[in-house]
C-alpha cells in the first residue's frame, strides 16, 4: 500500500488471490465503490490485484480489507516482493496436479462405463458403479476444490460467481449417482462428474497461462534488472553495493555482461548495448562518454563507468512497469458488457434449472429424471465463456504490445484505438527525428568557421547547437569573441576584432528578409545564410504507407512554418498538412474533426502537444517525448521505430475482432445448448464435455491473436 500524504488521495493496493472471474471484478469494484471514501475501485483479474483510491480521511485500508473480508475474499496488502515470488507459479503447478488427478480418474471411470453402456446388468453393473465412485469421490474431492472453495467464500459473502453453478451442478451429478447406485439403478454420472472438472481444470489451466504468459512479459521489466552495482568512490576504491543503496550523482562501473543497474550519463568507456528490455529494439547500439542509459539495458563488449541521474521508481524502466500496471487495471466497454452480462447470468442458471426440474418433475412425476435434466440444463449454461470473453484477448494483446515495446497506459485505449480512422502526427520529434542536420555546410577551410563556432557554442538553440557540433567535429578552434550575449528567441551577439556579429533569426539581422534557418551578419553588411532540414524517422515513409493500405487517412500538424511543414509531409506521403499551429488551434481541428464524425489518433511528443492528445479519440506518444506528453498520452512507445504506430492499431483492431469472435462463440454456443438441455437430449456427461469445450474454445480464440505480425 502506498500514500502521498496524510490528506491527500491514496492509493490501496491489495492482493486478493480469490479472483476467479468476471463476477468477482464486478462484484468487488461494486461493493467497494459503494464505501464512503472510496474514489475509484479497480480489479485486475490476471495479477488477481485490486487498486482503490481513497480519501483517508473518510477511510483507511484495514476498513477495505474488511469490505472484501465481509464479501468473502481474503485479502491483504500487495508488496513488490510478491511479484518475484509470484514466478515460482505455484498456482500453474497446483492446476497442473489437480488436472492430473481428474485425468486419471476420468480415464479409469469412463472405462468402467463403457462396460456398463455395452450391456452389464444388475450386480456386475451395480459393482462397476460403486467401483466408480471409490475412484470419482475422492477425485472429485482433490481435483475440484478450487471451485468449491471459490464457492462457498462466495456464498458465504452473499454473492454469485461462476463457481456457485458448477459446483452445484458437480454436488447435484454426485449426489445422484449415489442415489442410483444406492438403489441399484440402470445410470450413474461419476463420469459426468468428473469429465466436468477435467475440463474445467484445462479451461482454467489455459486461462492461467494465458495470464501468466502477459504477466511474465511485464515481470521482464524487472526480473532481469541487476540486484547489484559496483560502486566507484571518490577516491578510485570499489565497493559492490545493493542497487537499492545507489543514489544519483554516485559513478558505478559496468563490466561486460552486465545490466546497468539505474538511470545514468556514460562517463568513461564504449561498449555495445542490448535494449530490447526497454526498447524492443534486437540490435545493439554503440556507446560512448555522454551518452544516457537506462536501467535494464545490458552491457555487451566493453567495461563502462557511468554517473547515476535516476534510481529506483525514478527510473524509465519503472516508470514503463507502473504503465503497463495501470493498463492492466483498465477496463473497457467489452468487459464491462461482459460483467453485466455475467451479473445477469448467473443467477439466470438457477432460475433456468429450478424451472427444468419443476417442469420435468410436472410432466414425468420422476424426482430422478427431473433432477438429472435440471444437473444438465446448470452444467451446459454455466456462463464460464462469456466471463472468459474479453479478459483473455484483453490479456494476450497487452503482452503483445509490451513485447514490442509499446506500452498501453489504459486498457480502453485498446478498444478506442481499434476505432480510429484517422491518423494525425505532430512534425518535430514526432514523424521526424527531431535533430535538426545543416543542409550545405560550409567546407573545412571557410575561414568563417572560428566565429560560427564560438557563437553557436554560447546558444542553446537547437539550430547553433548544431553548428556548435559541425564545429566540434571537425576540430575547429572557437573565434575569441567577447561580449557575447544571447537575445532569446533572437539570437546570439559578440564582438570580435570591434566588429559586431550576429548568428540568429534571418528577420532579426535583416527584417526584409524572409525564410527559415539561420543567418550570420559578420558586419558592413555581410551576410551568409544556413539552412537546416528535419529528418524523417527512419521508418516514417514506410509506416505512412502501411496505414494508407488499412484505409486510414493521415494529417500533419505543427506548429512550424509552411515550407518545412508541407516539405515533410511531401516526402512522408501524407496528404493534408497544417503549420503554424498553436496548441489550441490543435485542439480546434481536433474538435472539428470529432464533430464531422472522424476518429482521430494523435501521435506527438511535444509539449505544446500535450492539450492535442488528451482530445483526441486515441493517442500515443514515443518514450522521448515531454513528461506532460506522455501523461496525456493513451500509449507511449520506446525506440526510433514509428512503425510501433501501425503495430498498435493492427493489434488493436485484431483484438477487437477476437473478442467479438468469442462473444459470438459464447452466444452461439448458449442458443443452441439451452434449448437441448431443456428437451432433456443432453446428459450430464455430454453437458460437461460441451460446457467446458466452450470455455476451451474461447481461450484458444484469444490465443490466436498472437499470430498477427
Amino acid at each position: 500500500m502506498t500514500a502521498a500524504n496524510p490528506t491527500a488521495s491514496q492509493t490501496v493496493e491489495l492482493l486478493v488471490p480469490g479472483i476467479s472471474c468476471g463476477g468477482c471484478i464486478a462484484g468487488i469494484e461494486r461493493r467497494l465503490g459503494a464505501l464512503r471514501g472510496v474514489t475509484a475501485a479497480r480489479v485486475n483479474l490476471s495479477t488477481r490485484r485490486v487498486r482503490a483510491e481513497i480519501e483517508p480521511e473518510l477511510i483507511t485500508a484495514d476498513d477495505v480489507v474488511a469490505a472484501l473480508s465481509d464479501a468473502g475474499y481474503d485479502a491483504r496488502p500487495f508488496l513488490p516482493s510478491m511479484e518475484a515470488a509470484a514466478g515460482a507459479d505455484q498456482t500453474g503447478r497446483d492446476l497442473l496436479l489437480r488436472l492430473g488427478v481428474a485425468g486419471f480418474a476420468a480415464m479409469n471411470v469412463m472405462l468402467l462405463s463403457i462396460s456398463v453402456w455395452s450391456g452389464a446388468e444388475d450386480a456386475t453393473r451395480d459393482l462397476l458403479h460403486w467401483i466408480s465412485a471409490l475412484i470419482a469421490l475422492p477425485a472429485i474431492a482433490y481435483a475440484g476444490l478450487p471451485f468449491f472453495r471459490s464457492a462457498l467464500k462466495a456464498l458465504s459473502g452473499r454473492r454469485m460467481n461462476m463457481d456457485v453453478p458448477i459446483s452445484l451442478a458437480i454436488c447435484l451429478a454426485v449426489l445422484n449417482s449415489l442415489i442410483q447406485t444406492a438403489q441399484g439403478g440402470q445410470h450413474a454420472y461419476f463420469d459426468a462428474g468428473i469429465m466436468l472438472i477435467f475440463f474445467l481444470l484445462i479451461g482454467r489451466y489455459l486461462d492461467h497461462r494465458t495470464r501468466a504468459h502477459a504477466r511474465s512479459a511485464a515481470a521482464e521489466l524487472t526480473a532481469l534488472t541487476s540486484r547489484t552495482a559496483m560502486r566507484i568512490a571518490s577516491d578510485g576504491a570499489r565497493q559492490a553495493v545493493a542497487v537499492d543503496a545507489l543514489a544519483p550523482g554516485m559513478v558505478v562501473e559496468i563490466a561486460a555482461g552486465e545490466r546497468v543497474p539505474a538511470d545514468g550519463t556514460i562517463l568513461e568507456g564504449k561498449s555495445d548495448l542490448d535494449r530490447a528490455l526497454i526498447t524492443g529494439e534486437s540490435v545493439p547500439v554503440p556507446v560512448a562518454e555522454g551518452t544516457v542509459v537506462h536501467a535494464g539495458m545490458l552491457n555487451l563488449t566493453g567495461p563502462i563507468r557511468m554517473r547515476v541521474t535516476s534510481t529506483g521508481e525514478c527510473t524509465l524502466l519503472a516508470e514503463i512497469a507502473r504503465m503497463v500496471e495501470t493498463a492492466a487495471h483498465g477496463r473497457t466497454r467489452y468487459d464491462r458488457l461482459a460483467d453485466r452480462a455475467a451479473r445477469i447470468y448467473a443467477p439466470g442458471v438457477h432460475l433456468v434449472a429450478l424451472l427444468a426440474f419443476a417442469g420435468w418433475f410436472w410432466i414425468s412425476r420422476d424426482w430422478q429424471i427431473a433432477l438429472e435434466i435440471a444437473t444438465s440444463v446448470l452444467i451446459i449454461t454455466c456462463p464460464c465463456a462469456l466471463a472468459l470473453a474479453v479478459p483473455t484477448v484483453h490479456t494476450v494483446a497487452t503482452g503483445m504490445l509490451l513485447r514490442a515495446g509499446i506500452f498501453l497506459k489504459d486498457g480502453a485505449e485498446l478498444e478506442r484505438l481499434a476505432e480510429v480512422d484517422t491518423v494525425v502526427f505532430d512534425k518535430t520529434g514526432t514523424l521526424t527525428d527531431g535533430a535538426p542536420r545543416l543542409v550545405d555546410a560550409p567546407s573545412e577551410d571557410d575561414p568563417d568557421w572560428p566565429v560560427i563556432a564560438a557563437l553557436a557554442g554560447a546558444s542553446r538553440h537547437p539550430f547553433s547547437q548544431t553548428l556548435a557540433a559541425e564545429a566540434a567535429s571537425r576540430a575547429i578552434v572557437p573565434a575569441a569573441v567577447t561580449a557575447i550575449r544571447e537575445h532569446p528567441g533572437q539570437g546570439v551577439q559578440g564582438v570580435l576584432d570591434g566588429r559586431k556579429l550576429r548568428l540568429g533569426r534571418p528577420q532579426w539581422i535583416d527584417p526584409a528578409t524572409d525564410g527559415q534557418g539561420v543567418m550570420l551578419s559578420l558586419g558592413a553588411g555581410e551576410t551568409r545564410r544556413f539552412a537546416f532540414a528535419d529528418t524523417l524517422r527512419p521508418d516514417a515513409v514506410q509506416t505512412c504507407e502501411a496505414l494508407h493500405t488499412r484505409g486510414l487517412d493521415l494529417a500533419l500538424l505543427s506548429g512550424d512554418a509552411e515550407g518545412p511543414v508541407s516539405a515533410a509531409a511531401e516526402r512522408a506521403g501524407i496528404e493534408t498538412a497544417h503549420a503554424n499551429l498553436h496548441p489550441g488551434d490543435k485542439v480546434a481541428l481536433l474538435d472539428r474533426w470529432r464533430e464531422a464524425g472522424r476518429r482521430v489518433l494523435m501521435v506527438g511528443d511535444g509539449l505544446n502537444d500535450g492539450p492535442a492528445l488528451a482530445a483526441a479519440h486515441a493517442s500515443i506518444s514515443p518514450a522521448s517525448a515531454a513528461d506532460v506528453s506522455k501523461v496525456a498520452a493513451g500509449l507511449v512507445f520506446t525506440g526510433a521505430s514509428l512503425g510501433a504506430v501501425a503495430t498498435a492499431i493492427r493489434v488493436a483492431g485484431a483484438a477487437r475482432r477476437r473478442a467479438l469472435e468469442s462473444f459470438a462463440i459464447a452466444a452461439i454456443y448458449n442458443a443452441l445448448a439451452i434449448p437441448l438441455a431443456l428437451s432433456g437430449a443432453v446428459t450430464p456427461l455430454i453437458a460437461a464435455v460441451a460446457m467446458s469445450g466452450s470455455s476451451i474454445l474461447v481461450v484458444l480464440n484469444a490465443l490466436r491473436l498472437r499470430r498477427v505480425q
